[in-house]
């Protein structure tokens, strides 16, 4: 009796690691069927044009290392477009100290400013002025730009049009022309297109 269960034990133990080595495998098999799919990476969603917050009653001011304020803006509502990372803002209101104490002042309908105000896109009832000032001892008279589109540099002290715009200096002479592009710094104006002027006498 003890010498067939020897031998029976003896047959099994001889088929046993095969059977576990089928049964891992059949495990193995069930495992790979039912396991989920791996998904395809999918794209990451583009960002849409919608604000991603708003502000009422906005007012921002940036100061230099000196401490002076160096532009202050003002607006009613102010929207933010993360995809852009601009701020759309309604009846906006621009001081901006240009180079040597210069003031320059822009109100717009609505505006469009990047991120750290550097420039400006003005729209509807844009107007630029860069007040009267004293460069090298030479006195610069009020300059005025009105255009329904206006693109500004407020710290380069540029603007530039690709729509009708007039041009106002000190009381006086006018212009028109149906684009522009002015830099106060290098002072050169190009009025393109048809232009029109007319000069006032001078004191």
């Amino acid at each position: 009796m003890i010498a067939s269960l020897r031998q029976a034990w003896d047959r099994l133990s001889l088929y046993l690691p095969v059977a576990l080595m089928g049964l891992l495998a059949l495990g193995t098999w069930w495992l790979v069927r039912n396991a989920p799919q791996p998904q395809d990476p999918r794209p990451a969603a583009a960002l849409r044009h919608e604000p991603d917050y708003q502000m009422n009653g906005v007012s921002v001011r940036n100061f230099g290392p000196d401490g002076r304020l160096h532009a202050e803006l003002l607006g009613v509502v102010a929207r933010h477009y993360p995809d852009t990372d601009t701020l759309e803002i309604d009846q906006v209101h621009i001081r901006s100290q240009g180079k040597g104490d210069r003031m320059i002042v822009a109100t717009a309908d609505r505006a469009l400013s990047n991120a750290d105000g550097s420039e400006v896109q003005l729209l509807g009832n844009a107007v630029v002025v860069r007040e009267a000032t004293v460069v090298n001892g030479k006195a610069q008279p009020r300059l005025e730009f009105r255009g329904d589109f206006l693109h500004a540099w407020p710290q380069e002290e540029r603007v530039r049009s690709h729509l009708p715009v007039t041009l106002l200096r000190g009381s006086k002479d006018r212009f028109t022309a149906d684009s522009l592009e002015y830099d106060n710094l290098d002072q050169v104006l190009q009025l393109r297109g048809r232009v029109h002027g007319v000069l006032g006498p001078a004191r």
